[in-house]
This record gives C-alpha cells, structure tokens and sequence, in this order.
C-alpha cells in the first residue's frame, strides 16, 4: 500500500467519524469488544424493543473520547432498522454557556421540523405559525416566515410555490437569528418564553411528532428517533435563577419536561453528573429510572498496571487504518514501519494517549505537523510534551493531591472537587468484567511532580 501523506494527515482530524459517510466509515474501529460492553447494542435494542412507545436514554463520557463516532454509528444501524433518525449537535444552533430549557426545545423544533421536511413529511404547523408570530410581535421585530434561512448549513426555503406558505424550521431559526448576538435580546425571549414551556411541548408533539408518526408508518418507517449530541459540553457555571450548576438545572429539575418529546430520545450530558448527589434524580427524571450510559476510555492497562494487549492492538490498527484506510489488522505490525521509526514509538503513543481517541489523533496530527513519516521518537516526545505542558496549567497543590489519591485508590467520590478532575481531562474512567476503575491521564506520569512524588 502506498502512503498519501495528505490523507493521512486530514484523516487525523479531531472532528468525529460521519459513519453515514462511506469513505470516513473505512476508518472506523470497533472498540466495543475491549471497552467492556456493546454500549451502541445497548441504545439501539432499547429503541428498536420499545419500538411504538416513546424511550430516553442517556449517554454520557469524556468529551473526546469518542461518543460522537459511536451516535453515528447506531444512527446508521437506526436507519438501517427502518427508523427516521435526526442526529445534531447542539453547538450547532445552541451556546452552551448560556442555554436554557426553551432554547433547546426550539432547537428540536426546528431541526426535527427540517430533516422531515426534506423528507417530503407533510407538516401542518398551524398552531407554531401563531406561536412563531406572537413571539416576532413580543420581540418587536418584523419577521418575514417566507424566504430562505440557513440551518446548521443547509438552506432552508419557504415561498409561495407549490402552496407552501411558510415552512417551521425557517421561521423557527428566523426567530433565533434575531436573538442568537444579543444577550440582551435573548434574555427577554426566554422570559416571555418560560411560562409557555408546556405549550411549546405539546405543539412540538401534535404538530410536528404525531403528524409525523402517522406519515412515517405509511413510509415503511418504525419510528422517529431525535439524537442530541454535544449537551456533554454544557458549561459548569451557576444558574442565576437557581444557583445551581447549570447541567444539574437542566437536566434535573427540568428533566422531566426534556422526556416528555413523544419520540426516541437520546441526549449526551456531562460526565461528571453521574458522580453529583442528583445522580438518583437525573435517573427518576430524565432517563426513565435507567442509568446514563457511559463509555469509558479505551483500556492501555489493566487494574493491575500492566499492558492492555488487546487495547493496546486494536490503538495500533487506528493509527495505520488513518493511514492506510483499507489495511487489515493482521497487516498492522508491517504498516506501521512506514508511520514510526519503531513500534516502541508507536506504542508509546498509543500508552500515553490512556486510549482518549481525540488525543491519541490529536498527537498523531501534531507530529505529521513536526515531520514526514516515519515518525521518530524524538518528534514523538516533542508533540508529547507539547500536549502534556498544556495539561499542567491547569492542576492546583489541592487538585495534585487528589490526583495521587485517586491513582491510589483507583476510584473518583461524588464531591465537587472529583468531578472537576474528570471534566478536564485528569483523570480517566475505565471498565472491565469488575466495573469501573480509574487512572490518571497518561500524560501526567510524564511530568516531573509525578516522577517526583
């Protein structure tokens, strides 16, 4: 096989695997096997058992550690099943330093509205047209609901052709466009929104899921499934209404009308929710009294400190598959001699990434920067310290001692302070056939306080 340095190097993009995409799919790794469970079966079974009965269910992980790969993989076996999937991410119509309930229940709105309007799903959305309109009137802002606006990229049109006066997702971003650079502005739309919040919920059901439903079936389809990703990334700031941070507001004390969408549900949400004392709320409220699902990382070591051999393998095959997107893995082992210099360094990378896909990748990219492959050890341990010094910044006297306790122990508690050490990236949760473990970013045992200590 020949190496094409250019692909190669836009192949170890951090941005996530579209497995709806042919060509991205032939770099896909199954780690299922080796992170513990099918944790995809596990979503998609729920969904397919419950079938005419509207599910939730909550998937959770370090941010980077590959979940949105995996949510378009089971979007693809969704499709597969005959269901209608609408996968987005929320930073894509959302800010998620600053989001409320109403923000993203119109998020669903529109982008559910507008991936079955490209499906020629007939909406009839008069009661959201008043909606829309009233609000326009409260705003004190004209808005034209026919025209053209631009969703997450895509264009979306409403004319008179064909009879279609006004389209919902247009007036739907058309009313969020003229809120989105103004805080000031955003502010006021919510306080006229918050006391309409059931009304939003029940139009979103009637005029949109149910006529949808009805549709869908006709079409051959099981269903409607709505996936919504990147909510794991909501900021960890107070609420001013509540005090509280804001992920435990959210999906907490609003989780219950976050379930009430009267579809298959499936949102991220942030790690460090599951180790709060709301943990058994979050449960009861939003996730149907099932616990979040939680992919760990990709096992580097065991428990007991040594080699993760087949972790370790299958972060090889990842490398040389960015490389050579058809390789098999049997071939990994002569591949590789063209990326490194030595498998050592190969699998130095691979050990000190602590199996967190987007670092791992990251790194990779950061040395293609430095070098042409092969890959010595030296530009290695350069990327490595570059990424490893960006890590130390941020870690406190206070933040180091819970860190060596935690390599102790080999456990995170539920306190504040824990779950801080999670969110950035300090320390990593795996699993195995005696449940979760925890370990500290790999990186770290690269610098001199570790060493030291």
């Amino acid at each position: 096989m020949k190496l094409d340095l250019k692909r190669f190097f836009q192949a170890c993009s951090p941005a996530p695997l579209d497995l709806t995409n042919t060509d991205q799919k032939r770099y896909y790794i199954n780690f299922a096997e080796v992170r513990g469970e099918n944790l995809i079966k596990q979503l998609q079974q729920e969904i397919s058992y419950s079938e005419d009965q509207p599910s939730c269910q909550l998937f959770t992980g370090h941010i980077g550690c590959g979940k949105s790969t995996e949510l378009s993989q089971l979007k693809a076996r969704l499709e597969e099943d005959s269901f209608h999937v609408v996968y987005f991410e929320a930073t894509e119509d959302l800010d998620l330093a600053d989001v409320d309930i109403t923000d993203i229940l119109l998020a669903i709105a529109r982008q559910v509205s507008a991936s079955l309007e490209k499906s020629k799903i007939q909406l009839k959305p008069t009661g959201f047209k008043a909606f829309i309109q009233q609000t326009a009137d409260f705003l004190q802002t004209p808005i034209e609901l026919t025209g053209e606006a631009e969703i997450a990229g895509a264009k979306i049109t409403a004319s008179s052709e064909k009879g279609v006066e006004f389209s919902l997702p247009l007036g739907l971003a058309k009313i969020t466009a003229k809120t989105k650079d103004s805080q000031q502005t955003r502010s006021k739309l919510r306080q006229h929104l918050e006391p309409q919040t059931n009304k939003i919920l029940t139009l979103i059901n009637e005029e949109i899921i149910k006529t949808a439903q009805q549709q869908l079936k006709q079409k051959g389809r099981k269903g409607l499934v709505v996936i919504v990703d990147n909510l794991d990334r909501i900021q960890y700031q107070k609420t001013s209404s509540s005090n509280k941070p804001l992920p435990e507001y959210l999906f907490v004390d609003r989780g219950e009308q976050l379930r009430k969408i009267n579809c298959h549900l499936v949102y991220t949400l942030p790690l460090a929710l599951n180790y709060s004392n709301e943990r058994e709320a979050l449960k009861s409220r939003l996730g149907g009294g099932s616990s979040p699902i939680i992919l760990p990382m990709v096992p580097v070591k065991t428990r007991e400190g040594q080699d993760d051999l087949d972790g370790l393998e299958l972060l090889r095959y990842l490398v040389v598959k960015r490389a050579f997107p058809d390789a098999k893995l049997e071939e990994c082992p002569e591949l590789a001699t063209e990326l490194f210099d030595s498998m050592e360094a190969l699998d130095k990378l691979c050990r000190v990434s602590g199996g967190h896909v987007r670092n791992l990748v990251g790194m990779l990219r950061a040395c293609l920067k430095k070098d042409t492959p092969p890959i010595s050890a030296k530009v290695l341990d350069k990327a490595i310290k570059q990424e490893r010094d960006g890590l130390l910044k941020a870690i406190d006297e206070e933040e180091w001692e819970l860190l060596f306790k935690v390599e102790k122990e080999q456990e995170v508690k539920g306190d504040i302070e824990y779950q801080k050490l999670l969110r950035s990236l300090f320390v990593f949760e795996y699993q195995d056939d005696d449940g979760s473990w925890y370990s500290l970013n790999p990186l770290l045992l690269e610098s001199k306080k570790y060493k030291s200590r």
